[in-house]
Formats: structure tokens, C-alpha cells, sequence
């Protein structure tokens, strides 16, 4: 299902931080959402996970709007990584990425197989099965923070939704998660991503949403939104813009616009 941005205005403390922008994000892909400090990337992602209400405009799962969904129903469609989570019960991280599952589970029904394979392969992926039995509060930041994407991605959902998601991880875990939500858009799921390093955006991105000061600079295929120009007109830096053995695009920034 298409996730379908129309129209949205969103309004916080008396200020618009959303101003009319329009998507239409595509499963099977990873979209990108970037711009500068303040562009609205956050509010944008969480209002697309029913956090946060439009005042104005709709954004559709489908032909659904996402608001209009039953919670449970949202909560095994859209999975919802926030910026700087934050684990309220020190259990073991096992208990916490078990967590997913629970939209998917009758309120008193034990977990099912399917329920224990889900949690395995989501703590694999993430590098985090050596951590089952640890409580999450003597983790690191890293270490929490791809507990906290195995939750996640335990839940299956059809959209994966993630604010920030490398913020706290070194290098080489950054791109084992880049990898890893490639692999989950190339399973036939959604994965939309807020990102800062454009060398990343560049690395993963499929599809890239361009924000500036609440509205939609340009939205598309990577290598179309891309581009030096939209880049300076975006950040007001020079960017250069190539291609490595790979096809992937590598967004260098190079200093600021004149």
C-alpha cells in the first residue's frame, strides 16, 4: 500500500511547521526525508504514524487515512521508530524487542511460534542476539537503539517508519542497519527514513522527500532530487554528486554556497 501524503499542514505551539506538503511514498522502496535543522522531517514522520494530527490535509495508508485506523490494526501496519527512544521498564532487551509482537497477539494468548521466529530474526539482523539477556539499562546507547529497531522489526509491519534511526551508532553498525531496511523495503515493505548524512541518504535511498522551512522542495527518485542544485538550494552548501562502481550515489558535501 502507498503511503499518501495530500495537502498536510501541521500547526504546533502556534507555529506551522508543516505547510501543504504532498508525497506519495511507495512500498518496496526506502524513501529518504531530508533538509535542513527545522525543515519539519520529524513532524512529518510521526504525523505519518498517527502521532501527531494534520490541522489540515490527510495522510492515506491506501485509501485509508492513517488516523482512521483501528490502533492495533496501526500498530501491525506502521512501525514507528522515534528520535532518542527511550525504554521505560528495565527488562531484559529479548522482553523488549518480544514487545512487537503484541499487536499481533490476542491480549492473554502466549507468544506463538511464528511470534519466537519474528523476535530470532529481528535480533539477528540487528546484531543483537548476544544481548537477549541483558537489561536494558546497562546497554549502551547503541546497543538500545538497535534493541529498539529489532522491536520493530519483530512487528513485520508493512511501513517501517524511523526518525533518525544511525544517530547514536558507530560507523559500522550505521551500515549494517542501512542494509538491513534495504533488505526489509526489498521484502515488499515501506521504509521511510529521516536522515542528516547525505553520504547515507545517498547510500540507501530509493526514493528521497526534500523539505525546506515546512514544504516539500522536491520529492522523487534519488537520482533526480539528488542533484547539486537541490542540494544548495537545500542546505546552502555545494555539494558534489557522483556515481561509484556500485550505481550508488555519493553526496559529498564540498563547503558552503557562495
Amino acid at each position: 500500500m502507498e503511503l499518501t501524503i495530500q495537502g498536510v499542514d501541521v500547526t504546533l505551539s502556534g507555529r506551522r511547521v508543516l505547510n501543504d506538503v504532498s508525497a506519495t511514498l511507495r512500498p518496496g522502496r526506502v524513501t529518504a526525508i531530508l533538509g535542513p535543522n527545522g525543515a519539519g522531517k520529524s513532524t512529518l514522520i510521526k504525523a505519518a504514524a498517527a502521532l501527531i494530527a494534520p490541522t489540515q490535509g490527510v495522510i492515506r495508508l491506501g485509501d485509508r487515512s492513517v488516523t482512521a485506523l483501528d490502533p492495533r490494526e496501526r500498530a501491525r501496519t506502521i512501525g514507528y521508530l522515534p528520535q532518542d527512544a527511550s525504554v521505560h521498564w528495565n527488562v531484559a532487551a529479548a522482553e523488549i524487542v518480544a514487545l512487537g509482537r503484541a499487536p499481533h497477539r490476542n491480549p492473554f494468548a502466549g507468544p506463538s511460534q511464528h511470534d519466537r521466529d519474528a523476535v530470532t530474526t529481528a535480533m539477528a539482523a540487528t546484531e543483537t542476539t548476544h544481548l537477549a539477556g541483558r537489561p536494558v539499562n546497562q546497554l549502551s546507547g547503541g546497543e538500545r537503539a538497535r534493541v529498539l529497531l529489532a522491536r520493530v522489526l519483530a512487528g513485520e509491519p508493512d511501513w517501517l517508519l524511523a526518525d533518525e534511526p544511525l544517530a547514536s551508532l558507530d560507523p559500522a553498525h550505521q551500515l549494517d542497519i542501512l542494509d538491513r531496511l534495504q533488505q526489509v523495503a526489498r521484502g515488499g515493505a515501506g521504509v521511510a527514513i529521516v536522515l542528516h548524512d547525505l553520504l547515507h541518504a545517498g547510500r540507501v535511498a530509493d526514493d528521497v522527500l526534500l523539505l525546506k522551512n515546512g514544504r516539500v522542495l522536491a520529492s522523487g527518485e534519488a537520482g533526480v532530487v539528488l542533484t547539486p542544485e537541490n542540494l544548495r538550494a537545500a542546505f546552502e552548501i555545494e555539494v558534489s554528486v557522483e556515481r561509484d562502481g556500485q550505481g550508488r550515489l555519493l553526496c559529498v558535501p564540498i563547503g558552503r554556497s557562495a
